[in-house]
């Protein structure tokens, strides 16, 4: 079950503003690595389901969250379809995020009421998705679909619409002004906030300060 109301997700994402995006295989590489996070200061974390058995790997993950690290949610993202959305449910998840809208998908949400963010790519599809109940909504590929262009073109019809894009996003001030000038709710951002050292392991201390910097360059914008 769910730790956090829809409501309680969708606020804090929009405090922080950023939305880290990630996924391995091993479970103890992505707690290390979920606790740089949360030392950086995010508190919403969004585990991308992908690979053989990425399931169970977020169930003790999670499992880790909720015992260590107050405050975090615990969101999984590239999910499809009902079935997966409810047995992340069951495994706990705080909010489920997709790459599509599907309005089965909507249903088993809101039926536990856990944020559900689909992704769209049009004003029709941005609309649909509100009516199934998003709270926000993933723009998905963010620069593909037309990047900062696109959610100011949307906020014209839609100025109550909280949009937020994955793909295209840097946490540099130069990339991120683009997006909040252009009035995102938050923005979600993968292998660019996970800093490898020479050897390819994840540098732990570098991804705790990308992160602080970052979170330091969307207060000062929105200041």
């Amino acid at each position: 079950m769910a730790k956090y109301t829809r409501i309680e997700v969708v606020l804090q994402m929009k405090e922080n503003g950023i939305v880290p995006v990630f996924y391995n295989p091993d479970v103890e590489v992505c707690k290390q690595v979920l606790k740089a996070c949360y030392d950086g200061g995010l508190r919403t974390f969004e585990f991308t389901n992908r690979g053989d058995y990425a399931h169970e790997v977020f169930s003790e993950l999670n499992k880790y969250a909720k015992a260590e690290l107050n405050g975090m949610m615990m969101g999984v993202g590239s999910v499809l379809d009902a079935g997966t959305s409810s047995l992340y449910l069951q495994l706990g998840a705080d909010f489920i995020v997709s790459p599509v809208v599907n309005a089965e998908m909507a249903k088993a949400c809101n039926r536990r009421k856990v944020a559900w963010m689909p992704g769209c790519g049009s004003v029709t599809e941005i609309s649909f998705a509100e009516e199934l109940g998003a709270e926000v909504v993933k723009i998905f590929p963010g620069a593909q679909v037309g990047g900062p262009a696109f959610v100011k073109g949307v906020k014209g019809p839609l100025p109550w619409a909280s949009i937020m894009p994955t793909g295209g996003v840097s946490p540099t001030e130069e990339n991120l002004k683009t997006w909040f000038d252009a009035g995102v709710h938050c923005v979600g951002i993968g292998s660019k906030l996970f800093v490898k050292d020479a050897s390819g392991k994840y540098d732990l201390d570098a991804v705790t300060s990308t992160i602080k910097n970052a979170l330091d360059i969307v207060k000062k914008l929105r200041a």
